[in-house]
């Protein structure tokens, strides 16, 4: 595909259920799907296959030792250079890559979603514009709550100790001093509806 410009890239991070993909999703309905590849770095977790699944329960997804960012990054240059991508896909049920990919195309605008984004210098020196979404501690560790109870077949027992085992010390370590590197900051999540539009405004004013 040859694009007419060289492509924008956007960071979307913050905290673990705080509204990133709520935020992520408003961007994708205002700047349509022609102008825009959309890239979840929860897709590029390290595949763990090779461990027995008691260990892979146990492991810290939160570090980001636990994301291939080297893939990431390698797939965000291709689609710079305008070729087309096979995103990996992730089972968070058994915490294991399938063997299957997700294609995405070279857009105008590729969108980059994920806690720990802004945490890998390299990764985040890519980005054109960095959105940190800052959602309240206790609301976010109930919407993981529910998420990981409905959505990952995870028990209430489990999201609590993984979430004060691993989730809040990696977020204080990596996530919440990455807001540093944001070049705008979203407080409410999704429901910041005029930040969002401003957002959208700008990134329309950059593609014309």
């Amino acid at each position: 595909m040859t694009l007419k410009r060289k492509p924008i890239i956007i960071g979307v991070a913050g905290g673990t259920a705080s509204g990133k993909t709520t935020v992520a999703h408003r961007i994708l309905e205002a700047v349509t799907g022609d102008h825009l590849a959309y890239l979840e770095h929860d897709a590029y977790y390290r595949d763990l296959s090779h461990l027995p699944l008691s260990e892979r329960q146990s492991f810290n997804f939160d570090h980001p030792d636990s994301l291939e960012n080297e893939l990431l990054i390698a797939h965000l240059q291709t689609l710079l250079r305008g070729e087309a991508i096979e995103m990996p896909v992730y089972d968070f049920s058994n915490y294991v890559r399938l063997n299957r990919t997700k294609r995405i195309e070279p857009k105008q605008v590729i969108l980059v979603e994920g806690i720990l984004i802004f945490a890998d210098k390299a990764l985040r020196e890519l980005m054109d514009i960095k959105i940190y979404v800052d959602t309240a501690d206790d609301l976010r560790f109930i919407r993981r709550l529910q998420r990981d109870v409905a959505e990952r077949g995870r028990t209430v027992e489990r999201v609590i100790a993984q979430y004060l085992n691993t989730v809040r010390p990696m977020h204080l370590e990596f996530v919440e001093p990455s807001k540093q590197f944001a070049d705008v900051i979203i407080p409410r999540g999704g429901h910041n509806t005029t930040a969002i539009q401003m957002v959208v405004a700008q990134i329309q004013r950059m593609l014309e």
